[in-house]
């Protein structure tokens, strides 16, 4: 079935139903997994912004993979710098570059005026990858860790 899956992890608590939902596909498949997380920027008139700094991102990576790990899972991470308007394209890139055959999201839910003006990365990804895409449903016990 499932051979190489790649969650993408960003910041928010969400992350930790989408690594969960990776480690339990795993388990299930006997695949490997890939955690990706981006370093965003954002550009202005002059200027490039980081929007975290190196060790934040890091540290956002290492969590995902040792937590996977821990629970008996081969994993390896990726760590990727892009602008905000490149990630939903990057998350695609690294998916093909790794032959991924699934990639697990989490969605992050915005009102309809607000997804119109920032686009949900998730929709996106859903609409320009050829890899399967795998959206990790919230879930209360895991958005507090």
């Amino acid at each position: 079935m499932f051979q190489r899956i790649l969650v993408a992890v960003d910041s928010s608590p969400a992350r930790h139903s989408a690594v969960r939902l990776a480690g339990d596909m795993a388990r299930l498949t006997g695949a490997k997994v890939g955690v990706l997380h981006i370093a965003a920027s954002t550009a202005t008139l002059a200027t490039v912004v980081s929007l975290e700094d190196d060790a934040q991102a890091k540290t956002i990576l290492d969590e995902a993979v040792t937590s996977l790990r821990d629970a008996g899972v081969e994993a390896e991470g990726v760590l990727a710098d892009a602008l905000t308007t490149q990630i939903a394209t990057t998350i695609s890139a690294v998916a093909e570059d790794q032959r991924a055959d699934l990639l697990i999201l989490s969605p992050h839910h915005r009102g309809v005026l607000e997804a119109f003006i920032h686009p949900r990365v998730s929709d996106a990804v859903v609409h320009s990858s050829r890899t399967a895409v795998l959206l990790a449903p919230a879930d209360g016990a895991g958005d507090q860790d």
